[in-house]
């Protein structure tokens, strides 16, 4: 009964969010599922392409949309010439969902010297949070900053340090009127809750390990499990959950030296399911009900066939979908772990994958998409990619009957637009 109750309750939380805009990273539910109709299954270049805005700088957040605006943030990087350090502008931006244009571009942080950096990573990748008319960026250790949706900003936060080994990830959840942030770098490892209305750090939770490689980059899945909210937050060498309000530890699943984590937890049949990324990948369903170090009794299946490094899972009824960083796309039973189908889909995966309209979208790092019916049976709906080679790390929004995608140079919006709400 204790299952059945929370899947009740997520499942409300999945309806009521899935039909709202497009706010966080993977969507208002934070798992990568929709409930539009009449989204695109095919496009290109010249097909089905409503608008294309060229984004200045770098970055792999993903878009965010509220009352017809896209929000984003990138970089402007200034490499070193002669003696001069680096420079990095962090900046947010908005975009008019109608037309393609930018609204504003604002400078929230301003960093000098030798930022270390993956080729695959950016100074901005972590998704903005839309709440109300507010605007959460965040950075990593470069600052994490509120804006109203007019671009003014309201706060600034400088005060989460840690050495970003590998650039930044992971973006904010929000928990009532606490923004949850993981802080995982080569050098320390913690968790915060920032008041959404100052920035000011309410509780400040340091990771109860010792990993050898300390940095990931996941973004939190809050939730509500028995009554109990909770905030899941993998890191290296373990999966927390902690009290949202008090960053109180509830439960703990370790998962041996697994680090630099990227997929956002997913819920689904009363499971919680993580990867433990690099260097071999397990996949991990874990009960969630548990108090304490719950590794030996709570984890009900796991694998480490075709786990993904980087992209977050989606589950669409009892079916949890996933693909490999190399391109192995995969049906599991969420309840059980068993394989249903697992086929090769090319290319090679940064992005997270949607569910929309009984279909499952996935998006290579080069652009080229794979649609395939979310059944238990392998079928290939559309594939899809565009004309210019530009890397796409980004994870796809969903604005009313249109998909947003952002490659490394561009914004698309792919579908007939949106009628603003405001």
């Amino acid at each position: 009964m204790r299952r059945l109750s929370s899947v009740l309750i997520f499942g409300l939380l999945i309806t009521a969010a899935s039909a709202a805009e497009w706010t966080e990273f993977r969507g208002p539910s934070g798992q990568g599922v929709s409930d539009q109709t009449g989204v695109p299954v095919t496009w290109s270049e010249t097909n089905n392409v409503t608008w294309k805005a060229p984004i200045p700088g770098l970055g792999w957040s993903s878009p965010v949309v509220s009352g017809g605006k896209i929000y984003l943030s990138t970089s402007i990087d200034h490499p070193a010439e002669g003696d001069k350090l680096s420079e990095h502008e962090l900046r947010a931006i908005c975009v008019n969902g109608q037309t393609g244009a930018m609204e504003w571009n604002t400078e929230l942080f301003h960093r000098t010297g030798p930022l270390k950096m993956h080729g695959k990573n950016s100074h901005a990748s972590g998704t903005p949070l839309i709440d109300g008319d507010r605007i959460y960026f965040h950075y990593g250790p470069h600052g994490t900053a509120c804006v109203k949706t007019t671009g003014e900003v309201v706060w600034k936060n400088e005060e989460l340090t840690y050495a970003p080994q590998h650039g930044t990830g992971g973006s904010p959840a929000l928990a009532d009127d606490l923004l949850i942030i993981c802080c995982d770098g080569a050098d320390k490892q913690y968790v915060v809750g920032l008041d959404k209305a100052t920035g000011q750090i309410r509780w400040k939770t340091a990771r109860d390990t010792m990993p050898q490689k300390g940095f990931s980059f996941c973004t939190p899945l809050v939730t509500t499990i028995n009554n109990q909210k909770m905030a899941i937050c993998p890191g290296s060498e373990a999966v927390f959950a902690y009290e949202p309000a008090t960053g109180k530890e509830i439960w703990r699943v370790r998962y041996g030296h697994g680090y630099s984590v990227v997929p956002r937890p997913v819920l689904a049949q009363g499971l919680v399911f993580v990867s433990s990324s690099y260097d071999q990948a397990q996949l991990l369903a874990i009960d969630p009900t548990g108090h304490g170090d719950i590794t030996d009794t709570h984890v009900k299946w796991q694998t480490d066939k075709q786990a993904p490094h980087n992209p977050s899972m989606v589950a669409v009824d009892d079916m949890l979908f996933y693909v490999s960083d190399r391109g192995i796309a995969t049906c599991a039973d969420a309840r059980t772990g068993d394989i249903h189908w697992q086929e090769r889909i090319d290319g090679n995966y940064s992005a997270s994958p949607l569910a929309v309209d009984g279909k499952v979208y996935f998006q290579d790092e080069n652009g080229e998409a794979t649609v395939v019916a979310a059944s238990k049976k392998f079928e290939v709906i559309a594939k899809n990619s565009f004309a210019e080679d530009e890397r796409t790390f980004a994870s796809y929004a969903v604005d009313g009957p249109t998909l947003l995608i952002r490659s490394e140079r561009h914004l698309y919006r792919i579908g007939a637009p949106r009628t603003a709400s405001r």
